[in-house]
């Protein structure tokens, strides 16, 4: 059960961390960011900022996957104890 609300968290964080490197993107560049089902995004973004791009969103999912984890890991060892003490 736990692991399920920890997936459905991750799916929630990866969401609005997208939303929030997107609008951060658009604010910093200006310009929409190129991501693969968007062909005028990408026709207008240069190499180097496609890969900068790229990179960024490898950062915040990792980041994101590495703190989702931790936190499902914590939530699932407090549930543990309190349920071992009752």
């Amino acid at each position: 059960m736990l692991k399920l609300l920890g997936t459905a968290v991750s799916f929630g964080a990866g969401f609005a961390g997208a939303k929030i490197l997107d609008a951060v993107w658009l604010k910093v560049t200006g310009q929409k960011p190129p991501k693969p089902g968007d062909k005028e995004a990408q026709n207008e973004a240069s190499l180097r900022q496609a890969l900068g791009f790229a990179v960024a969103s490898s950062v915040v999912a990792s980041v994101i996957q590495v703190l989702t984890e931790r936190g499902t890991t914590g939530a699932i060892n407090y549930f543990k104890r309190t349920a071992d003490e009752i």
